[in-house]
Formats: C-alpha cells, structure tokens, sequence
C-alpha cells in the first residue's frame, strides 16, 4: 500500500499503526516520529500541497483532514482519481473513531482498536473524576499579534472541557476568535494556557499577559500545543494531559 499523509497528527498515527514504511509523501511540518520522517519525501505543506507530485507518487490513499488542508486540494485529488480519506474530529471521543476507520482502512485494525480504547477509558475516567467539581474558569491561546483564542467548537477545547474546565470563550461565533487582553482581563479566568502551537509562546509571553491583564503569573501556563490538538495517537496522553493543566487552575496552585 502507497499512503501519502497531509496532516501531521495522521502522519505519526500510520507510523504507530505499523505502516510507516508504507508513506511515499508528507508534509514539511510531518515531525514526529522524529527518528523516522526524515526518510519520507515531502509534498508541500497542509494548505499547499504539490498535487502534480502527489498523483505522481500514485498513492492508494490520501490522509486528509478537513481543518489542517483545504477542500479545493481534496476535490482536485479526488476529481483525479485518488483515494482520500478526510476526517476532522472535534473530541476525543470522535477522534477513537477516526482512528478506527484509519486502522480498517489501512488494513491495521487490531492496532487501531488498541489505540482508540485507550483513548475512550482515559475519556471515561477524566470526564468521571471531574463530576461534582467546581469548573476551572480557562482561556486557550493559539496566536499573538493578534491575539487568538479558541471558541467550544475546537478540539483543544473539548479536551479541556472535559476534564472540568470552562471555556471564556465557548460562545464566541468564530472558531478561532481574535481578543485582545482588556477582554481576557474581562472575563477573569482561574487559568490562561498558552499554546505552543501554531504560535511558539514562551515564558517571555506569561510576563506579557499577567502585565497586561493583572492576573497571578502563576494562573498563565505554557501548554504542550501538540497533545492537545493533535487527534490520533497522541490523543491518549492528550486527555491526561488536558487533566493536568486544568488542575493547575483549581484550588491551589500547582
């Protein structure tokens, strides 16, 4: 089988399937597993995609995901003939899913089902330990300049949810809504995650939001960007993960 993967998270996720050797073509932002991508060609980027090589390489199927790569590139390889497979879960839940159809696809389902039954005990026994706890007030923060955060309808929000958080941000009607600092001050979290993707922020960037917004240092956290909106085989941990920066903002510090 030739695959060719346009979204990092996907990438990583054959690999863990047992199918890495199978990848003729990856994205430049493809970095994990780290030991192992180096050897794959890459065809371009998720919003730009060499689609004269891809259907050079003839790939029995193409790992899409409907956030990460655009649809125009979806209809150009399907219109051509290609295979494509698109996904785009928006919770854990629906990511054990995913992986499901991508292991029966890949001809990997006994792997596959391993790695979404971790994925639904860790989410039963997160979303069960947050039950009957006061929720941890929390803004997510993907981009400065402008400042971006992320709205109930996004997959890091939905991790976060569901380990007892609240997003400040839920209702906004975009996605991805730009704020600006006054509003985050405004909305007077218990805890404000910085991502470190699609923005690097830094511990340059905790001193800039609690200057500007008056909160405690200690309530602005750097967050681990990739395992919480990564949906694949990073997910498992993802959900733990998404536990411990919420309970960073309840009760006393951590």
């Amino acid at each position: 089988m030739r695959i060719v993967s346009l979204c990092p998270s996907l990438t990583e996720l054959v690999f863990d399937l047992g199918r890495g050797d199978d990848l003729v073509g990856i994205t430049q932002f493809c970095v994990h597993p780290e030991d192992r991508v180096g050897a794959v060609e890459k065809v371009g980027g998720t919003k730009n995609p060499k689609l004269a090589r891809i259907l050079e390489l003839a790939p029995d199927l193409v790992l899409f995901n409907e956030e990460e790569n655009r649809r125009e590139d979806y209809d150009h390889l399907r219109e051509a003939g290609l295979a494509v497979l698109n996904s785009f879960p928006k919770d854990s839940l629906e990511t054990a899913a995913m992986v499901r159809e991508i292991g029966a696809a890949l001809e990997r389902a006994p792997e596959a089902e391993a790695i979404a039954r971790d994925i639904e005990e860790r989410t039963a026994r997160v979303r069960a330990a947050a039950e009957g706890r006061a929720p941890v007030r929390f803004a997510y923060l993907i981009w400065r300049k402008p400042w971006m955060s992320v709205n109930a309808d996004t997959f890091a929000s939905a991790l976060l949810s569901q380990a007892g958080g609240l997003n400040v941000f839920a209702d906004e009607a975009e996605r991805y809504p730009t704020i600006d600092l006054d509003r985050l001050a405004a909305a007077k979290p218990d805890l404000v995650l910085l991502c470190t993707e699609p923005f690097l922020f830094g511990p340059e960037h905790v001193e800039e939001v609690a200057a500007a917004t008056g909160l405690d240092p200690a309530r602005v956290r750097i967050a681990d960007g990739e395992y919480l909106s990564w949906h694949g085989s990073r997910t498992p941990d993802g959900v733990d993960y998404a536990e411990t920066m919420i309970d960073c903002g309840s009760g006393e510090l951590q």
